[in-house]
């Protein structure tokens, strides 16, 4: 990014924790006496899924995907491809997707068909950010974060070409006119 555009906070970092603490919550009541399986879609959702699993109190198990419909760009390209898949076998566990952002919904929904194959007892969808855009798939998500515009976010693991996901809260870049 050049100097001409600057950082605007679209969700601050109090804000973000309060919600994450509050989404784990519910997870653990949910969940009494089920050991779910939360599968972390990467790279987007490492700092969501690091900080939610700690809010929720019942013994979990991770695995991680990897997909991208991005590549380096601000624009998704439509083609869903998976670069890193599961390590063990979600046949009769109850799954819940940790998801950064829905934006299109053509990844989620990609996603969960993906998984549904793989004969899971269930699948949840957990998702931080919602974007409001207009979306040709629906998506059942049962622990939404935030609904946000329609603008491109970074930060808490968000980025634009590899760059500011370390940003503890979700802004976006304002450009210079």
């Amino acid at each position: 990014m050049n100097s001409d555009n600057k950082i605007k906070v679209l969700i601050g970092e109090e804000e973000l924790l309060e919600k994450v603490r509050e989404l784990g919550q519910k997870i653990t009541n949910d969940y009494k006496g089920i050991p779910p399986v939360l599968i972390a879609i990467l790279k987007g959702s490492f700092i969501f899924v690091a900080d939610i699993c700690r809010e929720i109190s019942l013994p979990i198990t991770f695995d991680f995907m990897a997909v991208s419909s991005y590549g380096n760009s601000k624009v998704s390209s439509g083609v869903v491809r998976i670069t890193k898949d599961l390590d063990f076998s979600i046949e009769g566990k109850d799954i819940i997707i940790i998801e950064d952002i829905i934006d299109s919904g053509r990844t989620l929904n990609y996603l969960i068909k993906n998984l549904e194959a793989r004969n899971p007892k269930s699948i949840e969808v957990c998702a931080l950010l919602d974007k409001d855009v207009p979306r040709k798939t629906k998506n059942k998500v049962k622990y939404k974060g935030f609904d946000i515009p329609n603008k491109f976010v970074i930060g808490y693991g968000l980025d634009v070409a590899e760059k500011y996901r370390n940003l503890p809260y979700i802004g976006y870049i304002e450009d210079k006119e």
